[in-house]
């Protein structure tokens, strides 16, 4: 009976160890296509969307306006000052007068006196001659004492014209007395006041604030995610204006640089690297900030 147990529990063994073996084997080869198909998926893309601290421009052009240098390397002193920051200005408009300008007019003044009092002699000269030719063709005077006569017109025509070209130079002085803008625009600052003398610094800075942009620093590691015509929205960084303002990336710096405009915590990003982005801002954006030139905004650019 032992013996019968022993040969039916072999056989049993032996026949079932390949099933056994496959349905292992199949098993595992399973797991491991199931990884390779998993392997083989294609990465999901993560889209980021990239942020950064900015601060708000006039577009295109910003002027330092200076004062004129006198004869001896000096500037006059600002006598009227008839701006403020904030101001809107067009071109032409007359920003600050010197104290120079009550002594150039007053010069101006004398040339055109004495230039009246050359026109008249010249008028009375011009008949002396007229009346000295018709007593030479009479043969009542000698031919020397016309030639005398047309000396003497020859000389004042000479004195008119050194007049009017002192004249002119004087208008051009008188010019330089007063300040004048030459863009339509909006005053960012005011550098001198009044009863001073300017530096290089100048007087007024203005600019052209018809159309605005934020230049924003990009830290390098998110510059990839940035690129021309991209759309961009901007905020206050502390509600200096509501809602948020729409443009798109006119222009990516092709230097890598340190920040300039700090964050709330400068210890901490005081030496990072950016990349300047400048941003275009719609028309509709640039007229609610046009008077906010140097507000820092934080900028979000859309995932590209």
């Amino acid at each position: 009976m032992s013996s019968i147990f022993r040969r039916v529990t072999y056989l049993l063994f032996t026949g079932l160890s390949p099933l056994l073996f496959g349905i292992l084997f199949g098993c595992s080869s399973g797991n491991k296509d199931n990884e390779k198909n998993f392997d083989s998926k294609e990465e999901v893309n993560i889209i980021k969307s990239v942020a950064a601290l900015g601060q708000l421009n006039p577009f295109g052009e910003v002027r330092i306006l200076a004062a004129p240098n006198g004869l001896k390397g000096g500037t006059p002193r600002i006598s009227k000052l008839l701006v403020k920051e904030g101001d809107t200005i067009s071109k032409g408009q007359i920003l600050a007068v010197f104290d120079n300008r009550p002594k150039i007019k007053a010069n101006l003044e004398v040339d055109y006196s004495k230039l009246n009092l050359v026109l008249n002699q010249l008028a009375i000269q011009k008949r002396e001659v007229n009346r000295y030719k018709k007593l030479l063709l009479r043969d009542a005077i000698a031919s020397i004492v016309l030639e005398k006569i047309q000396d003497k017109l020859l000389l004042l025509n000479d004195e008119k014209e050194s007049l009017l070209a002192s004249i002119k130079a004087t208008n051009f002085d008188l010019s330089q007395t007063q300040l004048i803008s030459p863009i339509d625009g909006i005053v960012l600052q005011i550098v001198s006041r009044e009863g001073e003398r300017s530096d290089s610094r100048g007087v007024v800075e203005v600019g052209s604030n018809q159309l605005m942009e934020a230049l924003i620093e990009v830290y390098e590691s998110d510059i990839d995610n940035v690129e021309i015509g991209q759309a961009v929205t901007l905020i206050s960084e502390n509600g200096g204006f509501k809602g948020s303002l729409k443009g798109e990336v006119d222009l990516i710096s092709p230097q890598v640089r340190q920040r300039r405009v700090l964050s709330t915590d400068p210890t901490g990003d005081a030496d990072a690297r950016i990349v300047e982005v400048r941003v275009k801002l719609d028309k509709v954006s640039a007229r609610i900030v046009s008077h906010l030139t140097g507000m820092k905004v934080i900028a979000r650019f859309q995932p590209l």
